[in-house]
């Protein structure tokens, strides 16, 4: 995929181009040094030519990172943003040119580089977990994890040993790791050739590791949790008497005093003996008449 050199940026008179930076998303000039290399090449720049674009690109840059990080619909944007459709557009079409992944492989390759590692990862870790899914999710893409009591969806990650995101896969919660794991590493296989190593939880024993190593070339090594993780043991002292030596250095106890519990502000008043309460009135007598009988 070509790349957008870094040429500098024709003036823009609109008012979208020239707005103040007053949002938290938006990119400041180290990171737009770092973007704007690897943006697509505008259409008028290319053989085969096409209109130039109407707003700077980072000003769309930072119209798309204000809906990802408030998580608002395209539709919210603010007014000193270009239109919605303009932005929506112009994200689309980067997206369906690799734009997008090519901007977060550039990251990850620098993050990687950074930390004395190679470009290019050689064994990764699967993994999976379940999120609940709002309630216009459609059936037809959401699920129920029996085992962890999830209604919803389950994104499978593979991951190289820094944490860094090297493929993603979204299914129904109701799909089972192993089954799920096929495409995963099939995906994984085919964009990082260098991948030959996967370590896995229990949940992905079974057929899929004879089908990694024969279909792949994969090893898939499943870890297994340690047997006395989760077992009851003698407990560490803590407090007075752990150590002997640090005793004569803790003040000394006091006797705790418990609050007497709050009462209402009239709760010895019973009865009338209220002061704002009435004179209770005498009690009513009825007489029977004599002839009544």
């Amino acid at each position: 995929m070509p790349v957008c050199p870094a040429l500098p940026v024709r003036a823009c008179a609109r008012s979208c181009c020239r707005r103040p930076r007053r949002y938290p998303s938006d990119t400041t000039d180290a990171e737009w040094a770092l973007i704007a290399p690897l943006l697509p090449v505008p259409a008028c720049q290319a053989r085969s030519g096409g209109r130039p674009e109407q707003h700077r690109r980072r000003v769309v840059v930072d119209a798309i990172r204000y809906v990802i990080h408030n998580g608002c619909v395209w539709r919210a944007l603010p007014t000193d943003f270009p239109p919605w459709r303009t932005i929506y557009g112009l994200y689309q079409r980067w997206n369906a040119r690799g734009a997008t992944i090519a901007l977060h492989d550039a990251l990850r390759a620098a993050v990687r580089l950074a930390a004395g590692r190679t470009v290019e990862p050689t064994a990764a870790v699967i993994d999976s977990q379940s999120v609940r899914a709002a309630p216009t999710v459609p059936r037809s893409s959401r699920g129920w994890d029996n085992a962890k009591k999830v209604n919803g969806r389950k994104r499978h990650l593979a991951v190289d040993t820094s944490g860094l995101l090297l493929e993603v896969l979204a299914t129904p919660a109701s799909v089972q790791d192993r089954d799920a794991a096929r495409p995963l590493l099939f995906n994984l296989h085919r964009a990082r050739r260098r991948v030959r190593l996967a370590w896995a939880d229990g949940g992905y024993a079974g057929r899929l590791l004879p089908w990694a190593a024969t279909w792949l070339k994969l090893t898939v090594q499943i870890v297994k949790r340690p047997d006395d993780l989760h077992l009851p043991g003698p407990a560490a002292p803590v407090g007075r008497g752990a150590d002997p030596g640090l005793d004569h250095q803790l003040p000394p106890l006091r006797p705790r005093l418990r609050t007497p519990p709050r009462q209402p502000r009239s709760h010895h008043l019973l009865g009338h003996d209220h002061p704002y309460d009435p004179p209770p009135r005498p009690p009513r007598l009825r007489f029977r008449n004599k002839h009544s009988a």
